[in-house]
């Protein structure tokens, strides 16, 4: 144990009732949803970035926190990860996510930062044999470095490229090693900032390139995890090729991989595409291509990604409705892409952000789960689309009846279809009852 979150024990569950602000009063990891622990439905990580690496900046202005893990050397990455397990162990998230640069220091070399990577990777197996926490996904971080201010996958430099395929490689090995479930790529820098200098059809050639080879890669490691990819339509660039899940969909079906690679679906980038969560995780779902998720939210009256705990349980119960609806998680999960606002310096406020996304994610689940069981809205839904199961309804869909065909019997029959009303306003209602 380290010294650095003194005083504070395991978070336990303390009920509805509880005013203890190191408790939690909605997430019961064994409480039975849908004949289903919690714990088990939401499958929560950690961000390691967030949580360790960030040092509260903001496009404005520097580092605001202080923590004795930060600078070089892998004295400082051991003791992240002391502080790190500790974290999560007190927390009781059974998993957490890192990026390859959240976790080790550069070295002069790539050779020299894989090795860094390696020893910091040995340590983590260490941990989570001790604590049984779990690795939900690993990813490469091809983006902060001004290796990549072009863009990684789709850089016009092949020696870039090739630099970025062997840190995949790294990475994924990594993964493989200490069991990771999942193993995700996000393009941050793959789009462009002007078409005067871009070729997006070479871009996106050597994008899915580079995704094809991490599916061989995985096959011929014997990797069982999912690949996915995140996606996000912008910022840090004007626009990027995996802008939302129609995008990726597309994109995926372009490069014949839409049975290989799933989609980590984050609200924010959802909310900066111009959509909501649960219709980017009901596309994805309708599209077979669902596998996790990045829970934050964004602040409306900012223009950037602000990454801010989830604190509306209405917010996030349609998107857990349409989560349960496909089925739950497989080897997906509820990892936080959220971090504490620049101003909140203490470690304690690592405790009450988690604490705080936890139990909004756990109200929403708890609602969700009641509007299935309680069925209003799936009627509702059915009697919808009710007359599609009529045989001649039936035909036309199936193409069974010609383009002629439908209209001739329309015509013999002159009729003329009658409007029926959405009901969106009593389904609103609906919802409300339920958080």
């Amino acid at each position: 144990m380290t010294d650095f979150f003194h005083g504070i024990d395991k978070i336990a569950y303390e009920g509805p009732d509880s005013t203890n602000p190191l408790a939690f009063r909605h997430y019961d990891p064994d409480a039975l949803v849908l004949g289903k622990r919690m714990e088990d439905h939401l499958r929560f990580a950690a961000a390691y970035w967030h949580s360790l690496a960030y040092e509260g900046l903001d496009p404005f202005g520097g580092r605001t926190f202080e923590r004795p893990w930060y600078g070089d050397g892998m004295e400082r990455a051991f003791l992240k990860a002391d502080v790190a397990f500790e974290l999560f162990s007190k927390l009781g998230v059974p998993y957490f996510c890192f990026h390859d640069a959240d976790v080790r220091p550069e070295g002069k070399t790539l050779v020299d930062t894989v090795t860094n990577l390696n020893r910091v990777a040995e340590v983590f197996a260490h941990k989570m044999e001790a604590t049984g926490i779990r690795l939900l996904w690993g990813t490469a971080n091809l983006f902060s470095h001004r290796r990549y201010m072009a863009g990684a996958a789709t850089n016009p430099d092949p020696e870039v490229f090739a630099y970025a395929a062997a840190s995949i490689k790294a990475m994924m090995d990594v993964t493989h090693r200490l069991g990771g479930e999942n193993y995700v790529l996000w393009g941050g820098r793959e789009g462009y900032e002007t078409l005067l200098n871009t070729d997006i059809g070479q871009e996106m050639d050597q994008m899915g390139r580079m995704l094809s080879m991490v599916v061989e890669y995985k096959h011929k490691i014997g990797f069982k995890g999912t690949i996915l990819v995140e996606p996000k339509p912008q910022e840090p660039t004007k626009h990027q090729y995996d802008y939302d899940v129609a995008t990726c969909y597309g994109f995926l079906r372009r490069y014949g991989l839409e049975d290989e690679v799933k989609l980590n679906i984050e609200v924010g980038h959802a909310f900066l595409a111009g959509h909501s969560f649960e219709h980017e995780l009901a596309l994805a779902s309708a599209l077979g291509v669902l596998g996790s998720i990045d829970m934050n939210r964004n602040d409306p009256q900012c223009g950037w990604d602000t990454d801010h705990f989830p604190n509306d349980p209405q917010s996030v119960v349609l998107a857990y409705r349409e989560i349960l609806k496909a089925g739950g998680f497989t080897t997906g999960g509820t990892n936080f892409d959220a971090r504490l606002r620049r101003q909140s310096i203490d470690p304690a406020d690592l405790f009450h952000g988690h604490i705080l996304g936890m139990d909004t994610c756990a109200r929403g689940l708890k609602a969700a789960a009641a509007m299935i069981e309680e069925g209003s809205l799936d009627a509702a839904l059915a009697e919808r689309y009710q007359g599609w199961q009529a045989p001649e309804a039936q035909a036309m869909l199936k193409g069974q009846r010609s383009l002629d065909q439908i209209a001739e019997g329309v015509l013999a029959g002159e009729r003329e279809p009658e409007p029926r009303s959405g009901r969106q306003e009593y389904l609103e209602g609906l919802v409300n009852r339920f958080v």
